[in-house]
């Protein structure tokens, strides 16, 4: 049970600042000796002080034999109801103070293993363990949570709280598990680690190239691999033309995270066609109930990595996802075929849903409620009532939502959470833009109430993500959920269905998202623009849509004031003063146009929250070092964080930990 009066100390002070009652009597017999030669008065003084200094040494004394007296007593009865003494017990056996951890007492066994000598006393217990620490019996525990190694054995310690008057003291008993500490290593370690490595870019590497080529350059990154894996007593085989299996135990496993996962980098110096550099997705999957589950975990790992974006080593376990690599810019690998076949999947569901609900992300922006009207679009060309999630009637978007609201056919569209909850059934489709985080959408209670669920995003998977949606279109390397949405009402909807106002908000949403078609942009994304043109949006309506107000322009300048270069190219800006969202990200853009700014940081509060918004232009990954702080989704180039209880100051203090982790590795 946890003890009053007792505090925790900080073991590694030095034994020089520890208290010691010779001192004080040392200290009160030289004030005495100093007070004598002052004067015949201060003579008389003197030698009653000295008196008094005599009298409380000898109490001091006798209390301290006394004290003795009755631990030795209490330990006697211990060893008198347990038929044996203390001294003999054959568990090593020892008792110190629980507030200074000195040793008082030790049993014969624990003189042995830890070759401590008579007399202990002075000595302290963390001078003969130093990894070892007794906070988890002041705070009521009976049992040491760590194993504790004393020499080249390894023990199990269990004790607890006794008391003597008004002091306390801690009696801990070792048990060597020694023989079972490395049989669990063994088995930890020869544990099969199930490895799928893929290059992602299979078709652009060798597109165009002659047979002969194709078979050197393949030969180069199978001999690679085969390097790589080699001195690990591991299985590596191929077994695609793209595929390869290893299999390697959980010791090594180790080596493989401290070098980052090298074969990434090895296998990037092969040279394809057209200049294209050779990229892997590496999936490892571990503790898993049986080998079967460890090789979909591998699978999950392989499959998330090529939703990021590709050339990096995705480790899933049990607990969740750990990333590696992710640091080379994102090539378009995209063709027509996979929007059409998506396109085709969406169709069908809606064909078979009995309403839809649409939703994005919250505080929502142009990109998910542009994306969610071109649902609401293809929804209503195949006749099925559809609904908008919206929670909050201020968002960056509200611009967007009063140009729908101003038809017909968006008179009654966009609803609250509660209405939806209410009126949805068994074969309700919801669809989910602009976001793969359960956490981050409108409603969490309206995504865990519905079992049909579509998900069209284009931001990198994080960690956490819907996994049961039954379609998923996830194009990390799209400029926006609108541009994918564009590709799929182009197969799915007649142009003369389709609205202005339904062109001109997936318009704003692309131009958002690509900073003005000047980021992230393909050829698939200037496709869709001119579409949406070719139908009539209006490249004026969408600048109004984007402009702000003054106080959002004031506010962003406001940011920019005091930002600096932190290094290589990385600007970083923060304040303490209130800011909306809006503005914390419109600054990270504006930043970007300073010259010699590659990326760009900007972090200050909206109410209690603490907010960063990240930009990149080059081939830094801003997602990659906010993901490192607890942020998620975005996109290689776009980021954001919120931090909840914490400062300004200490964001932007672990945020320049994490660049230079990034800088440094």
């Amino acid at each position: 049970m946890p003890i009053n009066g007792v505090t925790s100390i900080n073991k590694k002070l030095p034994r020089l600042f520890k208290p010691n009652i010779r001192l004080y009597f040392m200290m009160l017999i030289a004030f005495a000796v100093s007070t004598f030669f002052i004067g015949d008065y201060y003579r008389i003084l003197a030698g009653v002080q000295i008196v008094i200094v005599i009298f409380l040494a000898i109490y001091s004394r006798v209390a301290a034999k006394r004290r003795t007296a009755k631990l030795l007593e209490y330990l006697e009865s211990i060893s008198d109801s347990m038929d044996l003494t203390m001294r003999e017990t054959p568990l090593p056996l020892v008792i110190y103070s629980s507030e200074t951890g000195s040793i008082i007492w030790a049993s014969d066994m624990f003189i042995s293993i830890s070759n401590l000598h008579d007399p202990f006393f002075e000595l302290n217990i963390a001078d003969l363990i130093p990894d070892f620490s007794w906070d988890w019996l002041l705070s009521g525990k009976n049992e040491c949570p760590d194993i504790i190694s004393i020499g080249d054995r390894e023990y199990r310690i269990y004790g607890n709280i006794v008391s003597s008057e008004r002091e306390y003291f801690a009696m801990n008993y070792f048990f060597d598990v020694t023989d079972y500490a490395r049989t669990n290593k063994e088995y930890t370690d020869s544990r099969l680690i199930f490895t799928i490595l893929t290059i992602d870019n299979y078709d652009e590497l060798l597109k165009g190239m002659s047979e002969k080529d194709k078979s050197v350059l393949l030969s180069n990154i199978d001999e690679k691999i085969s390097i790589w894996a080699g001195g690990k007593d591991g299985y590596l085989c191929k077994f695609d033309r793209d595929r390869y299996f290893y299999l390697f135990e959980e010791r090594h496993l180790g080596e493989y995270i401290d070098e980052k996962f090298s074969i990434l980098d090895t296998v990037r110096e092969e040279v394809g066609a057209d200049g294209v550099h050779a990229t892997l997705c590496v999936g490892i999957g571990m503790d898993g109930d049986s080998p079967n589950e460890n090789y979909r975990f591998a699978s999950l790992g392989v499959e998330m990595a090529l939703s990021r974006g590709g050339d990096q080593a995705v480790l899933k376990n049990k607990y969740g996802f750990e990333f590696f690599g992710g640091h080379s810019p994102l090539l378009e690998k995209r063709t027509k075929v996979k929007s059409r076949i998506m396109a085709n999947a969406f169709g069908e569901l809606l064909a078979d849903a009995s309403k839809v609900y649409v939703m994005g992300h919250k505080t929502a922006d142009f990109d998910s409620i542009g994306a969610a009207i071109g649902v609401c679009c293809i929804a209503r060309s195949k006749r099925r009532e559809v609904r908008v999630i919206v929670q909050s009637k201020n968002n960056p978007a509200q611009s967007l939502i009063d140009l729908a609201l101003s038809a017909s056919e968006y008179r009654d569209v966009f609803i609250s959470e509660q209405e939806a909850i209410l009126e949805a059934d068994s074969k309700t489709l919801l669809v989910v833009v602009d976001t793969t985080r359960p956490e981050q959408v409108e409603s969490e209670s309206l995504l865990l109430s519905c079992t049909r669920i579509a998900v069209v995003d284009h931001h990198r998977r994080a960690a956490d993500y819907i996994q049961n949606a039954v379609l998923n279109f996830h194009e990390p390397h799209a400029s926006s959920t609108s541009e994918l949405v564009t590709e799929m009402i182009q197969y799915l909807v007649d142009n003369e269905s389709i609205l202005r106002i339904e062109a001109e908000a997936l318009l704003t949403g692309i131009v958002l998202d690509t900073k003005g078609f000047t980021m992230n942009t393909s050829s698939g994304t200037f496709d869709a623009a001119a579409f949406l043109r070719r139908i009539g949006a209006d490249g004026a309506a969408v600048k109004k849509h984007l402009q702000s107000d003054i106080q959002t322009a004031t506010g962003r300048y406001a940011l920019m004031r005091g930002a600096y270069i932190y290094r290589d190219g990385v600007a970083v800006s923060s304040s303490e003063e209130k800011a909306s969202r809006i503005s914390i990200a419109q600054a990270a853009d504006e930043l970007l146009n300073i010259s010699g700014v590659v990326a760009s940081f900007v972090v200050a509060t909206d109410g209690e929250d603490v907010f960063v918004s990240a930009r990149s232009i080059g081939r830094i990954n801003v997602q990659l070092i906010l993901e490192k702080l607890g942020g998620g989704g975005g996109s290689q180039m776009t980021a954001g964080l919120q931090v909840r209880g914490s400062s300004v100051g200490q964001v932007v203090s672990d945020l320049k930990t994490v660049i230079d982790e990034y800088f440094d590795t």
